[in-house]
């Protein structure tokens, strides 16, 4: 398979500990290994475990992808290091900032973000196994391009991945697509080229009891939830929530696949952390394209230190901010005002209450369309106005890209995918569903909701929304003008 480096003397690794079910998967010869299902499955686990033996007793180079990492961070590198100390091969192996090298047999791990260095990829040599973690994402463009790159005798692609969309690519070509075959008695993909394997919880025999304790939870009280996310069942482009999928990954770097440049007024989202497991966390728009994402931890008491934080940049690209002004975020206009007085600026600060009256309610929710609802009777207050017409510029998008239709600029939306945190965004702005109000008319998922399906507050897309919200004249909390 690889080259086979001499023995010589080095720390014994621990007992075995990886996934037994997984035996057959790794040591069946495939040119591609599928391994797909739900979380806490051990499939990046034993992914990691398994090419740390390869890179201990064999010559491999590794390609570590995945669809968006702009740092290490977010690549497998942790995973890599920790199944390294596990095993007690630290002296073995260099670990640097962006590279892990074992001393002895040269085995190397390389780490790439497949939507911005496709072509930097393109032309890397002499890759024996191309690792694609979290490869829901994967495109058929890609895949034509990274088949080729793997050239090397027994070369392989390792594809890992939790089911999101049965239209996905990479589920529809080896999932659906991949015959099955059995292998001493469970069901695999097509020996040879394609060995498909999918693995849930069920099948970890190191799972905690509290992790099964969360499991169950998920299954009594959201089944469909957990079908997906512990059985590794893909859904649907799901038409109950406001903004689809599909609609967003289309939108990455659209600006770039329709032509557009980078203009345009710069805003910034706020979303203000309102207890003590939640983040702060702002997103910067330039014209129709966001731009930045972060997202950090800060106690309620230190609101001060992150409104400094916000505003620092937006002194530095001259952005207006936009602020979550519910709870203790109420207080963050104070300090705004405070910060342009001490530093001689006028950075304009506007409020955005989710719970506040829509814009301009009397105009019709498709201005070409007269006979369509009023704004004030369709949307039950602006939150849900602002999600409902960003998903509308992010549609506009989705068929500009995909379809060549034409449409205002000013109605279209573009994700760069150079943003931090881009899949995490991606999951929280296609997570909320839509609600409907006592009088019927739409509204978004509350939080409250999302709790009960186990679904954190999507402080990323909250900010996302507030980014590109509409803006009414009243909402403005009142700026400063000394130097601009």
């Amino acid at each position: 398979m690889f080259a086979r480096c001499p023995t010589s003397t080095r720390v014994p690794m621990a007992p075995v500990t990886l996934n037994p079910a997984l035996r057959d998967f790794w040591t069946t010869p495939a040119r591609n290994r599928v391994l797909y299902g739900g979380r806490s499955s051990t499939k990046s686990w034993d992914a990691a475990g398994f090419a740390v033996f390869l890179a201990s007793n064999y010559r491999v180079r590794f390609l570590c992808a995945r669809q968006f990492q702009n740092k290490i961070a977010e690549s497998v590198y942790t995973l890599l290091k920790m199944q390294i100390l596990r095993f007690g091969l630290q002296n073995d192996f260099v670990i640097t900032r962006d590279a892990i090298r074992h001393k002895r047999t040269g085995s190397e791990f390389l780490f790439y973000g497949l939507w911005r260095h496709i072509d930097e990829i393109k032309s890397l040599e002499d890759i024996d196994i191309c690792w694609i973690e979290e490869a829901h994402g994967l495109t058929k463009e890609q895949w034509e391009i990274l088949e080729p790159t793997l050239r090397n005798e027994a070369s392989q692609f390792w594809i890992i991945f939790n089911p999101k969309l049965v239209t996905d690519f990479v589920y529809r070509k080896f999932v659906t697509g991949t015959p099955s075959t059995l292998i001493k008695g469970r069901i695999y993909g097509e020996v040879g080229d394609t060995i498909k394997r999918k693995i849930n919880f069920d099948e970890n025999p190191f799972l905690s009891e509290t992790i099964k304790r969360v499991i169950e939870k998920k299954r009594l009280q959201d089944p469909d939830g957990f079908q997906n996310v512990y059985m590794g069942d893909p859904v649907e482009d799901d038409d109950q929530v406001i903004i689809k999928r599909s609609w967003i990954t289309a939108a990455i770097d659209a600006h770039k696949k329709i032509g557009m440049g980078i203009n345009g007024r710069k805003r910034i989202g706020f979303d203000v952390a309102d207890d003590g497991k939640d983040k702060n966390a702002f997103v910067e728009a330039h014209g129709i394209v966001a731009i930045r994402l972060e997202e950090w931890k800060a106690g309620e008491d230190e609101l001060l230190k992150s409104a400094a934080r916000v505003h620092a940049r937006a002194r530095h690209t001259k952005a207006d901010i936009d602020y979550d002004s519910i709870g203790i975020g109420a207080f963050a206009g104070s300090h705004f005002k405070a910060l342009n007085e001490e530093h001689e600026t006028g950075i304009e600060y506007f409020r955005f209450n989710a719970a506040d009256a829509v814009v301009n309610k009397k105009k019709n929710i498709d201005p070409e369309d007269p006979k369509s609802p009023l704004n004030e009777d369709y949307y039950s207050n602006l939150k849900a106005q602002s999600w409902w017409e960003v998903g509308k510029r992010f549609l506009n998008t989705y068929n500009a890209v995909t379809k060549g239709m034409k449409f205002p600029d000013d109605e279209l939306i573009s994700i760069s995918s150079e943003l931090e945190h881009l899949d995490d965004l991606i999951d929280e702005l296609s997570t909320p569903r839509k609600d409907i109000d006592k009088r019927g008319r739409v509204k978004v998922e509350s939080k409250e909701d999302l709790a009960k399906r186990e679904i954190a507050s999507p402080n990323k897309a909250d900010a996302f929304i507030m980014a590109y919200a509409p803006r009414p004249a009243a909402y403005r909390a009142g700026t400063v003008r000394l130097k601009l």
